[in-house]
């Protein structure tokens, strides 16, 4: 989270990924900024175990079954799920359909956009 801070600081809109079991942990990150300084924004990716195992190119699942892995959230250690996030994402759309990873890319895309996080593209020096 150090590292998003000085993004932000710098006043470029940082996305960082966490798998982030617990909600003090969550809390901290969240309160690594002033309020004011910076926006956090929590995104819950709603996903049942079931359908991380089916997507898990590595594996990493059907290995920490086996107790190859240990503290393997979702498995053999805790998630608590977010209370207030921003946002939330959900495996299946309103109409009981499967979204894609793809459809759930644009379904925050669309939170940014809508919410004035996303500028024009600039040219990097």
């Amino acid at each position: 989270s150090a590292p998003a801070k000085r993004f932000a600081d710098a006043g470029v809109t940082t996305i960082v990924s966490f798998i982030s079991p617990y909600q003090k942990d969550r809390q901290l990150a969240r309160n690594i900024n002033a309020p004011g300084d910076a926006r956090f924004i929590e995104v819950f990716m709603d996903i049942p175990i079931d359908v991380c195992e089916q997507r898990d190119p590595k594996g990493l699942y059907v290995k920490a079954r086996a107790g190859l892995i240990k503290g393997f959230t979702g498995i053999d250690d805790p998630y608590e799920a977010p209370e207030n996030p921003e946002i939330k994402v959900t495996v299946k759309d309103e109409n009981g359909e499967y979204n894609t990873p793809e459809s759930m890319a644009e379904h925050l895309y669309e939170y940014l956009n809508l919410g004035g996080f996303l500028g024009p593209v600039r040219n990097m020096p």
